[in-house]
């Protein structure tokens, strides 16, 4: 029974996520497990609006802060237990400190 394998990553610096995806791209590739992705979900924006001034003095002036949450989706198909073999090492790849992995398996019919 093929069981799909779905990572999920996300950070804020998308030069690191696309590393991962290579990385795991490179290991379904040497190892032949289909893999689906990585697909680029959308970009989340996060903008905070602070004010310039620490007192009511002035004319309001504000500055924007923002920080973007990139995310990307892969998904490993395996069939059988050699290609366990490929799960165990994207298990053991390195993954920086900024970049957040989900993994969720699921058996397919």
């Amino acid at each position: 029974m093929p069981v799909v394998t779905t990572i999920k990553l996300t950070g804020e610096n998308h030069l690191d996520i696309d590393d991962v995806c290579s990385r795991i791209r490179n290991i379904s590739e040497t190892t032949g497990v289909a893999l689906r992705g990585p697909i680029p979900l959308p970009t989340r924006r996060l903008v905070v609006p602070c004010r310039k001034a620490p007192d009511g003095e002035g004319s309001e002036t504000w500055d924007h802060w923002e920080m973007r949450i990139h995310k990307r989706l892969l998904e490993l198909v395996t069939n059988t237990a050699k290609d366990e073999t490929a799960l165990r090492q994207v298990l053991r790849i390195p993954i920086p400190d900024t970049v957040t992995i989900e993994l969720s398996l699921r058996n397919v019919a």
